[in-house]
């Protein structure tokens, strides 16, 4: 009733006022242009839609406008899921509303509605749409998450690419192990959010690789058997906490490398020299000090000899002037002196208080 009276209301003011017929005309136009253009442009994608079953309709292709979602992305995205087989709710299935949500979230909606569909055919991964844009809103391919769930994935340890290409560890009988081994893994779903990397991974395989040959009595025992490795390894559950499934630790080689344990004796043996030849060397300088400490001493000695030996003269003359000392005890003293000189002679001495003596007189 109200929009029967609006509109007799504009036919009286158009035929009382021309101009305003005149400018009621050009908004009709407009508005039945803008219709038209809508029309026109979102006319494929509306007809894909009512096609597909899709259930978007033109009012839904011009919001999505508005929010700045491409259209033909969302539909494209929403006809895979319906012919997929994907209900049409928002507790089980994907909506539109759903899909620019995503969208304007982030998201790569193409990539999420592949991996919903890869995981629907593997029929072995629970994932649901509200999983799948978590995982993708934090960054994660879920789609190659997907794909390695199915097809596990192989990782090489040490990495590709690294400065060093083996695991490097010493046996206890000294001989040091050089090996190369492959992880195969399956993504889990379910840890992909806040789980561990390839990365700690390749860490903790290489870390337990290591410590199994540290605890082996000998290098050939794990040459005899590389498998005891992947089953310590294994036991070990390092794949917990992590976006990753480890389904088989292989050892693709296994290389000798050098004996560090002998060279860690010999470096010790080397290390044990040098210390005795530093410890020999401090007591030959002390002996070399010490022998010139008794050559000092003996020098003094001498020195003082020399001077009791140069007071002997002036004691016989003094003798002789006291008459304390006679001319045979005088001739005896030489006589005796004489023999004493002849014996240090044969001896090989050389007796230099007599021979000043000798001087003096």
């Amino acid at each position: 009733m109200i929009y029967s009276q609006l509109t007799s209301l504009l036919i009286v003011a158009a035929d009382e006022f021309p101009t305003v017929k005149v400018v009621i005309l050009s908004i009709v136009g407009l508005l039945f242009l803008s219709a038209f253009y809508i029309f026109i442009h979102f006319f494929r994608l509306w007809i894909q839609c009512k096609l597909t079953n899709a259930k978007i309709s033109l009012m839904d292709l011009l919001y999505m406008t508005f929010k700045k979602a491409p259209p033909k992305m969302i539909v494209m995205s929403k006809i895979m899921a319906v012919k997929a087989g994907f209900p049409n709710d928002e507790e089980n299935g994907i909506t539109a509303d759903m899909l620019v949500a995503h969208h304007l979230s982030g998201g790569n909606v193409p990539t999420v509605i592949r991996a919903m569909i890869a995981a629907q055919k593997a029929k072995i991964i629970e994932l649901s749409f509200r999983e799948a844009m978590a995982i993708d809103r934090a960054g994660r391919d879920v789609l190659e998450a997907v794909q390695t769930s199915v097809y596990p994935k192989v990782i090489n340890c040490p990495a590709s690419g690294t400065a060093k290409s083996t695991l490097d560890a010493v046996a206890k009988d000294g001989i040091q192990l050089r090996v190369r081994a492959r992880v195969t893994v399956r993504a889990n779903i379910k840890q992909l959010i806040g789980g561990a990397t390839e990365e700690t991974i390749i860490a903790r395989v290489g870390e337990g690789i290591v410590s199994a040959i540290g605890s082996a009595e000998s290098h050939k025992d794990v040459l005899r058997s590389p498998d005891l490795i992947s089953q310590t390894v294994l036991a070990k559950r390092l794949d917990s906490q992590t976006a990753f499934e480890i389904v088989s630790i292989d050892i693709a080689d296994i290389d000798v490398g050098d004996n560090i344990g002998a060279r860690l004796q010999a470096d010790q043996a080397e290390a044990d020299t040098r210390v005795a030849r530093a410890k020999a060397e401090g007591r030959r300088a002390m002996a070399v000090a010490h022998e010139q400490e008794k050559q000092a001493t003996i020098e003094e000695s001498r020195a003082e000899l020399v001077l009791a030996e140069a007071d002997v003269p002036v004691a016989i003359s003094d003798a002789f002037q006291s008459g304390k000392l006679t001319i045979s005890e005088y001739y005896k003293l030489r006589n005796i002196q004489s023999d004493t000189d002849m014996r240090v002679a044969i001896a090989g001495g050389n007796n230099k208080s007599n021979q000043a003596v000798i001087d003096a007189d």
